[in-house]
């Protein structure tokens, strides 16, 4: 994933060292989803990041010379997984994550693959999913499972 600055933050290729900012961010961000479902868990919300982080899939959003957020893009036989991705709340609502997101899926709409993602049940995150043309697929009691197909001429 390249970097890239606006709006007083960049991108930058993830290290195995950003694992533990990252699970903090992690916490920070579901906090409210998941205690509004009844299933938030201190140490359960950061070590689902730890056993999943994949450094080479994800991408540490910067501000201020530090650790912002994530997004990671996780490869499949059928497109693209977007997993991990979370901002600090402090930043949500500033533009960051939907240009994070546009530069993301103008990468899958170029490889021509279809990117899956899920997110919790009641989420916000979900309207920004839709703006950016993600469409429900199924759906259980705590997740929402979505796909966006590619877009041609992107």
């Amino acid at each position: 994933m390249s970097t890239s600055t606006l709006q007083g933050w960049s991108l930058r290729p993830a290290t195995a060292g950003d694992v533990e900012a990252i699970s903090e961010i992690r916490a920070a961000a579901m906090r409210p989803d998941l205690e509004r479902l009844g299933r938030y868990d201190e140490h359960r919300v950061r070590q689902r990041l730890r056993d999943a982080y994949v450094p080479e899939h994800t991408a540490v959003v910067e501000s201020a010379g530090a650790v912002a957020g994530c997004v990671a893009l996780r490869p499949s036989e059928d497109g693209c997984w977007l997993e991990h991705f979370y901002l600090a709340p402090e930043l949500q609502g500033r533009g960051i994550g939907g240009a994070v997101l546009a530069g993301v899926l103008a990468r899958t709409d170029a490889q021509g693959v279809p990117v899956r993602l899920n997110v919790l049940q009641g989420s916000a995150a979900r309207r920004l999913y839709e703006r950016h043309g993600f469409a429900m697929e199924r759906e259980d009691p705590v997740d929402v499972f979505m796909v966006r197909l590619p877009r041609a001429g992107s």
